[in-house]
């Protein structure tokens, strides 16, 4: 593994942007370690730690990252998919479409369907057994929780066509339109009380991050507009959660009648333009620590196993927790001296259980050698193909994010928007849908 690491950092073209695998790799790392330090566990149940302290929620401000790591990835969709638009045989059409897809989503979906069908079997034996009460319970509902992640980030994914012709056609202009969406959507929802319509903005609020990543990818994102950016951004959203409908939370807290998370608003936005203003203006500063090889070998190494840590976290989180109970260590109560005085303790553990994990299914998130150059015979009907497989993907891994593994024997369902989901069901989906994507990938000649 060191090796691998020493030659792929070595092997660094001059041309890339390091400082984008830098901020994937923190903003995930940001995602894990707010997850750990959020959980208040006690021999009662899970609570939240920025409910029992509320004084901490403008932490939130800094910690709450899944914006860079949106933009982030318009930043890699757009090159992506250019690239292959270039390797495109003269005269063919072929479909560039299915094989972006199945080049951007095998290291998302190997590792997730690794995780999905290791845990659902667990589940599945656990409560044959009888269990699934406690915190077993609590970890079966729970630890499928941040699948929401991985469903918006196929969403960009198969979006990314044609908001990237829309960004070639329109630059700015594309990003204002989302932007403006978002905003009607809330006009909608608080001003005329449209049910339902709130939802859009799961799209419209992350696409038009995404849409950054474009702007980004094509230089227009220059000191000055990242100063606009990250100013105006902050002044918006402090004053629509002054003035607005909007909690100061920028994380999802139990119990309020508004999230802005889940849905996304447009708090939630301007908290994301004033992230990505911020990091940008960071960015020549990253770049020449970057430039030292031994940090250079460690962002490598971290983005070789970020994705596989993402999905296990909070396995090893409850794991502690878990170990913790069953050999009677006190848990204090949460935000008490004591409770603080045992963070480092949980923290180091959870790390600790996290890499063990990491090493044992880090060989999936390898993405599989490519078949065939895009645009290869055989491949009519690959695109429609491939988009069918990514809505199903799309549907499985969020109904999954939102039913858990708890309850299986007992047909337990959540609502995804407006239709019931069922684990097994969600299950299903997400596996077809992940084999349509591969099969319309590999066009066999």
């Amino acid at each position: 593994m060191g090796s691998s690491v020493r030659e792929l950092a070595g092997a660094t073209p001059a041309t890339r942007d390091r400082y984008v695998d830098l901020l994937r790799v923190a903003s995930l790392g940001a995602v894990v370690l707010g997850h750990w330090l959020m959980a208040a566990v006690t021999p009662d149940g899970v609570g939240n730690l920025l409910a029992v302290v509320p004084a901490l929620q403008p932490l939130t401000w800094l910690l709450q990252v899944m914006p860079v790591f949106f933009f982030v990835g318009g930043f890699s969709h757009a090159l992506s998919y250019r690239s292959l638009l270039r390797k495109r045989p003269e005269g063919s059409e072929g479909s560039v479409y299915s094989a972006f897809l199945r080049a951007r989503l095998q290291r998302l979906l190997r590792p997730t369907m690794v995780f999905v069908l290791v845990w659902g079997a667990a589940a599945l034996l656990v409560q044959l057994l009888g269990g699934g009460g406690g915190l077993t319970g609590v970890t079966l509902r729970m630890v499928t929780q941040p699948l929401w992640f991985i469903g918006i980030y196929l969403a960009m994914v198969a979006f990314t066509p044609p908001l990237l012709r829309l960004h070639e056609r329109y630059g700015w202009g594309a990003f204002a339109g989302l932007a403006g969406a978002a905003v009607a959507v809330d006009v909608l929802r608080f001003a005329a009380g449209v049910p339902y319509v709130e939802f859009l903005n799961f799209a419209f609020v992350w696409l038009a991050v995404h849409q950054l990543g474009f702007l980004r990818a094509d230089g227009r994102i220059h000191p000055r507009r990242a100063a606009l950016l990250a100013g105006g951004g902050l002044v918006t959203a402090a004053a629509l959660v002054a003035l607005g409908p909007y909690p100061l939370s920028m994380v999802g807290m139990p119990g309020e009648k508004v999230s802005n998370m889940a849905p996304p608003t447009l708090a939630l936005l301007a908290h994301g333009l004033w992230l990505v203003g911020a990091v940008e203006l960071l960015r020549a500063p990253a770049a020449r620590l970057l430039e030292r090889p031994r940090v250079w070998r460690t962002v490598v190494a971290a983005n070789g196993v970020a994705m596989t840590a993402f999905l296990w976290h909070l396995t090893a989180m409850f794991g502690v927790y878990g170990a913790l109970l069953a050999l009677d260590v006190d848990l204090p109560e949460p935000a008490s001296a004591a409770w603080w005085t045992q963070v480092p303790l949980r923290l180091a553990l959870a790390a600790a259980l996290t890499a063990a994990l990491v090493a044992a299914f880090r060989t999936f998130e390898r993405p599989a050698a490519p078949t065939t150059a895009p645009g290869a015979p055989g491949a009519s009907g690959a695109g429609p193909l491939a988009a069918l497989g990514a809505t199903l993907c799309l549907l499985g891994v969020l109904g999954l994010s939102m039913v858990g593994f708890g309850g299986l024997l007992d047909g337990r369902t959540a609502l995804l928007i407006a239709i019931p989901v069922s684990a097994p069901a969600a299950v299903a989906m997400t596996l077809g849908g992940w084999l349509l994507v591969e099969r319309a990938g590999r066009k066999v000649p």
